[in-house]
């Protein structure tokens, strides 16, 4: 990469051997995507707000480090999500009720991303609270790169957006009923939702009662891996060749009446011919979803929104969130939050992989097209529901049982946008599924930004 007139479209990992190098300066790399950022973002509205001269000064640090041999990310720009505290910046929680006085410091995975050598160039847009598969509020609907008239996903959609775009090579986000993923489908990216206890939480009151986890976006799978084992704490990781694997592949809907659309099927086809052509074995396996788990989730999903919302000042809230409030309020005190549910789908899940002999579980990612891109904020509650449900019900099953899942893209829909799987692993399969997703980005490489 030496020699470019601009960084913007490399990758996390070219950018950092370059700056680790001497090849690139951290200072340029970054100058060039704030450029692009400038260019770009009025139509897709990624960020909520951009750091520009604080960016530039965090970059000209990096550039006078020392030990930039031992800093994986050096010099790689990157975007936060806004739910999750930035040193200087209020966390807006993509609320106008939310937001928080000035972080004083970092959350721990931004601290991680910086100290790996990252520059924060911006916190980019969510729906309110981080509700919703769908991302907008009243100034306006965050867009998908791929088609403007559409969503990027929710709820980390502007970091979906901003990576797509080319603005930023990674984007942290977090995945609480499929908010990485989703994003991640919708716009053709890779997006890894690690399991629990991996990477530090530490979101709203509970962590969504144990659901969230922080996670990155990229658009390679040597990124995802660079940015996972930098949340994690670890040293970067290598890939290794996995051995052949039995992956149990299903079309089942956790969401009763809801199946997905014939270019999703294809995807699972074309998944599980992947999976095939690397020498992997695939058999038929559905994960039984009872129907106690669509309430629990349910339940614990608008319990999670009245915990959260504490200390907001609801008047200033949207409608469809005071209402999920509300509704969250009764469920918490009705009893229908349960953690003797949530552990025993935990241990379900665990169960099927050793039942069924298979080693990971391939399924859609998504049921149905990214919505249009519209202001869902100033629509009713159920028109929200039923949106977010009826386009992206495969996610939120796996926050409940903790386990980890990833987003691969796999080709394009005949409308042109992105189509992706999922894949599902037990505990500490992390690795497992991005050496998984490594195969099928060798056998089947997709473009990996759009045309905006």
């Amino acid at each position: 990469m030496e020699n470019v007139t601009t960084w913007v479209g490399a990758t996390a990992k070219q950018i950092a051997r370059a700056v680790r190098r001497g090849d690139a300066t951290a200072t340029q790399v970054v100058a060039d995507h704030l450029e692009q950022i400038a260019i770009s973002d009025p139509s897709l509205e990624a960020f909520r707000v951009v750091r520009g001269g604080e960016a530039i000064t965090e970059a000209e640090k990096v550039d006078d480090q020392e030990d930039l041999a031992n800093l994986p990310l050096a010099g790689v720009p990157v975007a936060v999500k806004e739910n999750t505290a930035v040193a200087g910046l209020p966390t807006w929680l993509g609320s106008a009720a939310a937001r928080t006085a000035v972080a004083e410091q970092d959350h721990e995975v931004v601290r991680r991303l910086r100290g790996a050598g990252a520059v924060v160039v911006g916190v980019t847009r969510m729906p309110e609270m981080g509700l919703w598969a769908v991302t907008d509020d009243q100034g306006g609907a965050t867009r998908n790169p791929w088609d403007l008239d559409r969503t990027p996903g929710g709820s980390s959609g502007g970091s979906a957006a901003a990576v797509a775009a080319g603005l930023v090579p990674i984007a942290q986000g977090n995945d609480g009923l499929g908010s990485i993923r989703i994003p991640a489908a919708c716009c053709g990216l890779v997006g890894l939702k690690p399991g629990r206890g991996v990477v530090p939480a530490d979101l709203g009151v509970n962590d969504w009662y144990g659901m969230v986890e922080n996670g990155v976006l990229t658009t390679t799978v040597a990124d995802a891996v660079l940015g996972f084992s930098v949340l994690a704490g670890r040293e970067p990781a290598k890939l290794v060749e996995p051995p052949r694997l039995r992956v149990g592949v299903s079309l089942r809907s956790p969401v009763a009446g809801i199946r997905p659309d014939e270019p999703n099927v294809s995807a699972v086809t074309i998944g599980s011919k992947l999976l095939t052509k690397a020498g992997h074995d695939t058999v038929t396996a559905n994960p039984r979803y009872p129907n106690s788990l669509g309430l629990g989730v349910l339940a614990t999903w608008f319990a999670a929104a009245y915990r959260d919302a504490s200390d907001l000042d609801l008047a200033q809230a949207q409608p469809r969130t005071r209402r999920h409030i509300r509704i969250g309020k009764w469920a918490l005190r009705s009893g229908l939050v349960r953690q003797s549910q949530r552990d025993s789908w935990r241990a379900a899940s665990i169960k099927f992989f050793a039942d069924n002999a298979i080693d990971l579980l391939l399924m859609p990612a998504l049921a149905a097209a990214p919505p249009p891109a519209e202001q869902y904020s100033s629509s009713s509650w159920l028109r929200n529901m039923s949106v977010s449900m009826k386009y992206a019900p495969y996610a939120a099953p796996w926050n409940v049982a903790g386990l980890p899942a990833i987003v691969v893209p796999v080709g394009l829909r005949p409308d042109g946008l992105p189509l992706a799987v999922q894949l599902v692993g037990p505990p500490d399969s992390e690795l497992l599924l991005l050496a998984v997703a490594g195969q099928f980005e060798v056998l089947n490489p997709w473009q990996r930004h759009a045309f905006v």
